[in-house]
C-alpha cells in the first residue's frame, strides 16, 4: 500500500518594480522552482501600499525584494542555490509516494 505525503507550500512574496530585469528573472526562476517544490508565490508591485510597506520595513538595496514565509530572503538577483537549500531543509518538494507496511 502506498501513501501520498504532500509538502506544505512555502510562501514566497516578491516585491517587483517596473522595468526590472532581476524581477523578471526571479519570476521565471520561481516558475521553474514551482515544478519541483510546493510554493505559494505572490507578486506585489513596489508602488502598491503593501509594496511600499514591505520596502520600508526591509529596506532592500535592489529589486526584487524576496520574502520567504514573511522573512527577508534576498534583494536583487535571486540566489538559486540558497533557495534550493532552504526549500530542501523545509521539506518542500512536491508530494512523494512512500510504501506503507
Amino acid at each position: 500500500m502506498s501513501q501520498l505525503h504532500p509538502a506544505q507550500p512555502v510562501a514566497v512574496t516578491v516585491v517587483t518594480s517596473p522595468a526590472c530585469h532581476y524581477c523578471e528573472d526571479a519570476r521565471a526562476a520561481l516558475d521553474d522552482f514551482a515544478t519541483v517544490y510546493a510554493l505559494d508565490v505572490r507578486l506585489v508591485e513596489i508602488e502598491s501600499a503593501e509594496g511600499k510597506s514591505l520596502t520600508a520595513t526591509h529596506r532592500p538595496m535592489m529589486s526584487p525584494l524576496v520574502l520567504v514565509d514573511g522573512e527577508f530572503f534576498s534583494a536583487g538577483r535571486l540566489p538559486r542555490r540558497k533557495l534550493t537549500k532552504l526549500l530542501e531543509t523545509r521539506g518542500a518538494r512536491h508530494a512523494t509516494i512512500e510504501a506503507v507496511r
